[in-house]
């Protein structure tokens, strides 16, 4: 892998830490408790996949490009949280919270998708592979949550054509 790949990777961690800082902004925002633990657990997922993209970053800058195969195989599950804790009965401020991490979320796979297309090595792509796998599980998650807390939202609107 070449410093092109180091480069990647080092622009992966920036949108983690993007990730990471806005869920924590949106916790200090809000006055629920429930939401508060929701938003700090969203950015404690950020924060370990900071941890394992640097890990990952230590490893190519030693040259070490064998880790990049082996690290691929697991990268950090999304351990999401109880999805009953979030407020369905003032839904504004949390579906736009959702609405914003569907964009970070998407920014991110279509970013990786984009180098596994420039990408000059195969160590490389495979590796970009399976992180835009990562965040695409992540945007479906999200969306499917979004989806429910649309319609809560819009029913709370009388939005309903019904």
């Amino acid at each position: 892998m070449d410093m092109k790949t180091i480069g990647y990777v080092k622009q992966a961690i920036i949108s983690e830490i993007e990730g990471y800082e806005f869920y924590k902004l949106a916790a200090s925002k809000t006055r629920s408790d429930e939401i508060r633990e929701t938003y700090l657990e969203l950015a404690e997922e950020e924060r370990k996949h900071v941890e394992w993209l640097e890990q990952l970053l230590e490893k190519l800058s030693e040259g070490d490009t064998s880790v990049v195969l082996e690290m691929t195989e697991a990268p950090p599950s999304p351990d999401f949280f109880n999805w009953e804790k979030l407020d369905r009965e003032d839904p504004q401020t949390t579906i736009s919270v959702f609405g914003i991490a569907l964009q970070l979320e998407k920014a991110s796979y279509l970013y990786y998708d984009e180098v596994v297309e420039i990408a000059e090595d195969e160590d490389t792509k495979t590796l970009f592979r399976v992180l835009a796998a990562w965040e695409r599980a992540h945007y479906d998650t999200f969306n499917k949550q979004y989806k429910i807390l649309q319609e809560a939202w819009w029913a709370k609107q009388r939005f309903s054509p019904y």
